[in-house]
């Protein structure tokens, strides 16, 4: 089956000395693994490497095997061309730990056009931006709604954050973060894109990749702490 589809790179990974395997995110198909051949090579007949950095906008075009192997690029060009992503360091820093958060998350080929919609334009936004110090945070508070355990909002008045069942309540365990941590995670829900982003130090946001990074640990199986996780954590702790 010919699919021509929006695609967004989850994770790269080099195969011997030339190519490449490529997981991506489709719009059409859900996620997919490409095998890029001679991805390092010069000429007409190699794949442009560029092309394949952590959350690049492709469009591509492949024959779906639909075999649960590798998926083979026909025709592959950039979507969008990011203007400052690449080229701003705190923001590369940010799009690799996210790329690598999605990698370790989207491990099933569903599709759903809603995720792969909300994403691209959550990457238009932090590409288009300045003030993009909390995009991860907003970013991984929204993708739990789509895994189905976006805190529940109903008690939020409430002193403190219970990680395993997320809620807010009124009764300390020794699953709950304290009454600070629970502060900032209401100031988070209520941010969003499209408010001011000045609202968290340094020192805050450290405590709330930290706080989010156990939520998912409590709420995805198997869920892997990111390697970037203590290089994004030392750009953010001033």
């Amino acid at each position: 089956m010919q699919v021509k589809t929006k695609a967004i790179v989850l994770s790269v990974l080099k195969y011997q000395d030339k190519s490449l395997i490529v997981k991506c995110l489709t719009e059409e198909e859900g996620v997919l693994s490409f095998f890029v051949r001679n991805a390092f090579s010069k000429g007409k007949s190699a794949q442009k490497i560029a092309y394949f950095q952590p959350l690049t906008m492709l469009e591509i075009d492949f024959t779906f095997k639909n075999k649960g192997g590798l998926e083979y690029f026909k025709e592959v060009k950039l979507g969008h061309v990011y203007q400052t992503i690449y080229y701003d360091y705190a923001k590369n820093c940010i799009a690799i730990f996210v790329g690598e958060v999605l990698h370790n998350l989207i491990k099933d080929r569903v599709k759903d056009v809603s995720f792969f919609t909300f994403l691209e334009t959550a990457l238009l936004w932090f590409d288009t931006h300045e003030e993009t110090y909390n995009f991860h945070l907003i970013l991984l508070l929204e993708v739990s709604k789509f895994y189905g355990f976006y805190p529940a909002v109903k008690d939020i008045d409430s002193f403190y954050f219970d990680l395993e069942e997320g809620v807010f309540t009124n009764h300390f365990t020794p699953v709950c973060v304290d009454e600070e941590e629970t502060i900032l995670l209401k100031r988070l829900i209520n941010l969003g894109f499209t408010k001011e982003q000045k609202v968290f130090t340094g020192l805050d946001r450290k405590k709330l990749l930290k706080l989010l990074i156990s939520y998912y640990e409590q709420h995805v199986s198997d869920f892997r702490k990111p390697k970037s996780l203590e290089v994004l954590q030392e750009v953010f702790s001033l």
